[in-house]
């Protein structure tokens, strides 16, 4: 679908004005050139055109975002105000039955036998009427969710229009403007730098406020629980990045966003998260992690917030497998900033420091032993091996949490850069200082040459989970990781992601999702999860996702589009008739009989006209069911289902494997595309950039399975091999049961040595034939040995585990020795 048509039918029809004028810029440039060329007059225009359509935009963002931000505080302090009257009548109520008051006002009314359960109705008012008003601020929370879903898309969809109407008048003109205009004027009102997480902050405030009736569940918000030793299953996915802001709404609707200060207003710098990773020249620690060897480390020191953060946090992970019956973990201590490079150098110890906490009651000495301990470890382990800081991550976090309750964490992490921290290659980065000094968290590092860092294109999501033993996680959750707004990566690590991508002329092993950082990840919204919803929209038709860039407003039609008028239908109803006139419509209308039928008429009389239009203009009519007989038109937008009426909603058997699901919805998607080109909705453009935003569907081949990837050149894609101890001892059980086998054949040939005489020379040869075969199955067993060990402890996933020539070279071996000595024989007694 061309550009022009998709942010027609993309917008969100209150907004329509403030949309970029796309068409009027396409006719306008469209126009000049054909009228003689393409003058400085016209580029001057075409620019003042461009300016003010950016004005335009600018001014409405900002004006919406103020408009945003001020009806969050004022829905919070209607439920403040509702908590605190609710607050109050119980206050009073209690006040009243403790004071007595009750039993004088009961006896006054001592005849008034309806006297409680007038009390009991006013009470139960009072709480439908608290209620009414906590469901009129729900509706309101949900119109501000769709009108954040609805602004980002609305930011997304003009600055594409902008950089394609650019595209085109370079193409077209022959002039470079995109580059000046993009300089000039999109870098002075960056309405698309906009940065959501404040919004998205007050808005998660907001709903959780409302969701607990002004009650939110309060406890430590550090992340919940301790932080110095802690286990999670983590699951990862990527994100596209038309999917975060529409991500994150979808969340806070089940968790709240976690503030770490709650009494500090957000800003930007309070998401920041950086660390410094620690390796040597051999990148052991990288090659560890990728490899998943037990025990393998990762060893960072982490700050929050700005490079003016004293406190530096030094976290070091453990990777422990399966068998061990341990856990992966990690842990962390504390440390002043202007130690660390004393710290770093085994110039000072924090045993002295740590004690202290014991003093101060702050910590118990059990805590404190396990932090000194881990501190001496760290610090053994960068002098022993020789570990200097290697890389920075730098990225913004935004984590949904209840606060005290680590069950359920989810984070999102954005504008994930990757930078080179180390002196090598005869390059000066940190210097003799822990970190390097030039760069903060002013994201994406434009003084960073671009061979030294790596910006991340997707979001990353990690879902961390802690349920007993036989507990499924919540059904929300599951639906959120199987939608289409995320990708699963499994065990995806910025450490091992940015020394691949980093240090390419020192690391040979590569993860496996390195060669599959081209294919897109955007994916068609097949309707799984509802992301937003307006009130007083069905929620059988959830809003259109970003992935098809679609508005949730309920109607958005294109300016030219002629629709005419449909009664809604319920759920369960036909469509049947829906264009009919009603049969009371005169009572409905208030007109006399005579009135209606010449409305009747007239409104006959026009459709005919535009029948005989439609037949002029070539239209071809699609049948509908309707009694009326009036065909409706392919091409005419109306309601959806009503276009096509054959089409039925896509099921989903939760129990068919994924192949089936994705022919099926290949299927279906083949088959809305051909009934789309035989109504003669084929886009005429072919020359369109398509990228995302320009087609409304995939290719009909989408989600196709490939088994082709392969590692870029002089590299090798690392495959995490699992060796437990019983596959050692598999190994060496075969090894002793090869042995076993020589054993035996080693006693025939012994027994025929020792008990022939020697002038026999026929039974010398069939012991001679039992020996060597004896001798043959030794060393061939202990070679096969040695070889599978040095593959078990290099962990090679590609050694001779599966011995296909072994027996049956024994068995050759054992059969000629017997053919050999039964031929002698025989021939003997012959």
């Amino acid at each position: 679908m061309k550009f022009g048509t998709k942010i027609k039918t993309s917008l969100y029809t209150e907004w329509r004005p403030y949309y970029l004028d796309y068409t009027g810029l396409k006719r306008m440039l469209k126009d000049r050139m054909f009228d003689g060329g393409w003058s400085e007059k016209d580029e001057e225009q075409f620019t003042t055109f461009l300016e003010s359509e950016l004005d335009k935009i600018h001014d409405f963002q900002r004006d919406k975002t103020s408009e945003l931000a001020r009806r969050i505080k004022d829905a919070e302090k209607d439920v403040e105000r509702f908590v605190a009257s609710d607050h109050d009548q119980s206050h009073d109520s209690h006040r009243l039955e403790t004071s007595g008051e009750v039993e004088a006002h009961a006896k006054q009314y001592v005849h008034d036998g309806g006297s409680d359960d007038d009390l009991s109705d006013d009470e139960g008012d009072s709480f439908d009427e608290l209620e009414d008003h906590f469901h009129g601020l729900e509706e309101e929370v949900a119109n501000l969710v769709a009108d954040v879903h609805d602004l980002a898309l609305y930011t997304k969809l003009n600055i594409t229009g902008f950089m394609k109407i650019l595209k085109k008048h370079d193409k077209q003109t022959g002039r470079s403007l995109k580059a000046t205009f993009a300089q000039e004027y999109l870098e002075k009102r960056p309405f698309y730098k906009y940065n959501w997480d404040a919004l998205i902050v007050k808005l998660s405030k907001l709903y959780d406020l409302v969701r607990t009736r002004g009650n939110p569940v309060r406890g430590d918000s550090s992340a919940g629980g301790n932080q110095s030793a802690f286990v999670r299953q983590t699951t990862k996915y990527w994100v596209h990045p038309d999917n975060l802001v529409p991500l994150k709404l979808a969340i806070l609707r089940n968790l709240p966003v976690l503030v770490f200060n709650s009494e500090k207003e957000f800003e930007s710098r309070d998401s920041a998260i950086t660390s410094i990773y620690f390796d040597n020249e051999d990148l052991e620690l990288y090659l560890g992690r990728l490899e998943k060897t037990e025990g393998a480390e990762a060893i960072r020191l982490r700050w929050y917030g700005d490079v003016d953060n004293k406190t530096i946090f030094v976290e070091r992970k453990t990777h422990r497998e399966d068998w061990t019956g341990e856990k992966s973990v990690k842990a962390r201590f504390p440390i002043k900033e202007h130690l660390v490079n004393a710290f770093l150098r085994g110039e000072y110890t924090v045993d002295e420091e740590f004690q202290q906490l014991v003093a101060k009651g702050k910590k118990t000495q059990a805590e404190v032993d396990s932090m000194i301990q881990l501190a001496n470890e760290v610090q053994y382990a960068i002098l022993t091996r020789k570990l200097k800081p290697v890389m920075r991550s730098f990225y913004n976090r935004t984590a949904f949490q209840l606060p005290g309750d680590a069950r359920v964490r989810i984070s999102l992490d954005t504008e994930l850069s990757l930078i080179r921290e180390d002196n090598w290659d005869g390059r000066i980065r940190a210097g003799d200082n822990w970190r390097r000094t030039d760069i903060g968290i002013d994201h994406p590092f434009e003084q960073v040459q671009s061979d030294d860092k790596e910006l991340f294109k997707y979001g990353v999501l990690e879902v961390k989970l802690q349920t007993q033993f036989g507990q499924q996680p919540p059904k929300w959750v599951t639906d959120l990781v199987q939608s289409h707004l995320v990708e699963a990566v499994p065990k995806f690590s910025k450490f091992i992601h940015g020394c691949a991508t980093l240090f390419p002329n020192r690391v040979d092993l590569v993860p496996f999702w390195l060669p599959q950082m081209d294919t897109d990840i955007l994916k068609p919204d097949t309707g799984y999860l509802t992301v937003i919803e307006r009130p007083g929209t069905s929620s059988a038709t959830p809003s259109r996702s970003p992935t098809e860039h679609q508005s949730s407003s309920p109607t958005s039609t294109p300016d030219n589009a002629s629709v005419a008028y449909l009664e809604p239908v319920s759920e369960g109803e036909d469509d049947d008739g829906m264009n009919m006139p009603a049969k009371d419509e005169d009572k409905r209308t208030g007109l006399s009989s005579d009135d209606v039928k010449a409305a009747v008429a007239f409104r006959e009389k026009m459709l005919e006209e535009r029948r005989e239009e439609d037949k002029r203009q070539g239209k071809v009519p699609v049948a509908d069911a309707s009694d009326s007989g009036e065909p409706s038109y392919a091409h005419s937008p109306t309601r959806k289902g009503l276009d096509s009426p054959s089409t039925k909603p896509l099921s989903i058997n939760p129990l068919a494997p994924s192949s089936t699901f994705d022919e099926t919805l290949r299927t279906r998607l083949h088959d809305e595309r051909v009934a789309r080109e035989r109504a003669g909705d084929r886009p005429n453009d072919q020359d369109e950039e398509t990228n995302g935003l320009d087609e409304e569907l995939p290719p009909t081949d989408d989600r196709i399975l490939s088994r082709d990837w392969s590692a870029p050149v002089g590299k090798k894609i690392a495959i995490p091999v699992r060796i437990e101890p019983k596959v050692y001892f598999a190994a060496e059980r075969t090894f002793l049961k090869w042995m076993n086998t020589a054993v035996f054949i080693g006693t025939i040939a012994t027994t025929l040595l020792n008990f022939i005489p020697a002038d026999d020379p026929r039974g010398l040869i069939s012991a001679a034939f039992f020996t060597f075969a004896a001798l043959l199955s030794i060393a061939y067993s202990v070679g096969i040995f040695v070889y599978r060990s040095y593959g078990l402890r290099e962990r090679h996933a590609e050694s001779l585990y599966y011995d296909k020539y072994g027996p049956t070279i024994l068995c050759f071996v054992l059969f000629l020795a017997l053919a050999t000595n039964i031929g002698l024989r025989a021939s003997e007694m012959l």
